[in-house]
């Protein structure tokens, strides 16, 4: 048998013409801008080996971006790393992230994957306002408005935003309304809803068993900013009777994995756990 010989020279490139119509010099200059922001920095010869473009044909994109001031060259380390222009055009997206719009499509998953109604507020003083619901064709479900208020503290949502917060802001914000008791399983002391948020913060997500409304159950996670600090939330809820144990853990991780998600999605970062 003839043995098969090993492939020589560099990688073949990923940019090829297609017949999707697509711009071969503009594909090279946009993989080029990707492979940088995703090193932070690379010299020439690294970047040409990484996007398999040739040496020549790389400087040519990387002196047009240049020009354009979407990468800048470092002198003394002979480098090429992100310009300012580049940081300009990828914050414009932030000024149009809309959380709700973004967060439709994940809830409806998240709806049809547990049967509960999924949920997406925001937090406001000690409270959240809900802003977004995907309602379950169950006949008996959870329903809350848009602009529905409910504490921080009796929420599912609001118990894995306070989870996120840095324990003297968390107090702060809670001090200014009080724990306010609404069904015999509310936290009313500060050392219980403290003990729940430690645990929410470590597994990623809230239960809230019947903590606001008898017979209802509600499990959320936070949702980060680009600084990955928590400015929403997503939850399920629903009638306690389908919140058993053996799947409060299985939805738990599907709202986390929501929530993770919608941080992508929207620019965010998640905190280190």
């Amino acid at each position: 048998m003839e043995k098969q010989k090993r492939p020589r020279g560099r990688p073949k490139s990923q940019f090829t013409e297609s017949s999707a119509g697509t711009l071969q010099s503009l594909d090279r200059a946009l993989g080029v801008l990707v492979a940088i922001s995703r090193a932070d920095r690379m010299t020439l010869s690294d970047l040409s080996v990484a996007v398999g473009v040739p040496t020549a044909t790389t400087h040519r994109i990387l002196m047009t971006l240049q020009k354009h001031d979407f990468v800048t060259f470092n002198e003394e380390r002979q480098d090429w790393l992100i310009g300012i222009e580049a940081f300009r055009t990828g914050s414009s997206f932030l000024k149009r992230r809309d959380i709700a719009e973004i967060g439709r499509p994940v809830m409806q998953m998240l709806m049809e994957q547990t049967g509960e109604t999924a949920n997406l507020a925001v937090p406001q003083g000690p409270e959240v306002v809900f802003i977004a619901q995907v309602e379950t064709q169950n006949p008996i479900r959870a329903f809350f408005p848009p602009s529905t208020r409910t504490a921080m503290h009796a929420s599912g949502t609001g118990k894995a935003i306070l989870a996120e917060l840095n324990e003297t802001h968390a107090r702060a914000l809670l001090s200014k309304a009080g724990l306010q008791q609404f069904t015999a399983n509310t936290h009313t002391t500060p050392a219980a809803l403290f003990d729940d948020l430690e645990v929410i913060k470590s597994r990623g997500w809230s239960f809230d068993k019947e903590e606001r409304y008898d017979g209802m159950s509600c499990i959320g996670s936070a949702i980060f900013d680009e600084f990955a600090n928590p400015i929403a939330g997503i939850s399920i809820s629903g009638p306690s009777i389908r919140f058993d144990d053996a799947r409060v853990s299985e939805f738990g991780a599907l709202v986390a994995k929501a929530a993770t998600e919608i941080t992508q999605k929207s620019a965010g970062v998640m905190p280190d756990r």
